[in-house]
């Protein structure tokens, strides 16, 4: 899996933004046009780093908003967008999640719906500016891993395992990582192998 993170206003300033992109952006409210735009740029030139250049091609979403690569089947991205910020992850053969978040308010109950009960009472206890960014860490990872299983919201992510400072996992057959080392952002990244469809 290979994934990227960047300031949605830096990615639009360096990279151009496909035509195709550019018309679905302008049917968006500005501010969610913006974040479209960028994410899917971003993914585009990935996927250029990566040799698999879509030339133009669709970034299209199935009807729970997955998105996915109509011309390239064998390959999974997914995007994520926080308030300014944008990622985009690919995998081969595998399906993908990736997620970015701004660290905000987590309440206690919040915390005590993602975290197990010692994580959320140590969260808890931390200064407000921490709490935030620790919390930010657990759900990026639980957000990713039901992305990877296509799920979202709808996979029910406070239920995915993640311990305050862990750094790597799995939950069922999905493998995670959160990673910190020098990140400006939290973010989490999941991938999942695809089993070979039976006919």
């Amino acid at each position: 899996m290979h994934y990227v993170v960047g300031r949605s206003t830096e990615v639009l300033d360096a990279l151009p933004v496909a035509a195709r992109d550019r018309a679905a952006v302008s049917r968006l409210p500005p501010w969610r046009g913006e974040e479209y735009a960028a994410a899917r740029t971003l993914l585009r030139a990935l996927l250029r780093e990566l040799g698999e250049d879509l030339e133009g091609g669709a970034v299209a979403a199935d009807p729970g908003g997955r998105p996915y690569l109509p011309d390239r089947p064998d390959l999974g991205v997914s995007l994520s967008h926080s308030s300014g910020w944008v990622a985009a992850a690919v995998g081969r053969d595998r399906d993908v999640g990736v997620d970015v978040q701004i660290p905000s308010h987590a309440s206690g109950r919040l915390l005590r719906l993602c975290c197990s009960p010692a994580d959320a009472e140590a969260l808890a206890g931390l200064p407000e500016a921490r709490r935030r960014r620790e919390f930010a860490w657990i759900f990026t990872v639980q957000e990713a891993c039901v992305k990877a299983v296509g799920r979202g919201l709808s996979g029910r992510p406070w239920s995915v395992p993640v311990a305050a400072g862990q750094q790597a996992g799995e939950w069922g057959p999905v493998s995670w990582c959160a990673p910190r080392g020098g990140a400006q952002v939290p973010v989490g990244c999941a991938w999942n192998v695809r089993l070979p469809e039976v006919s």
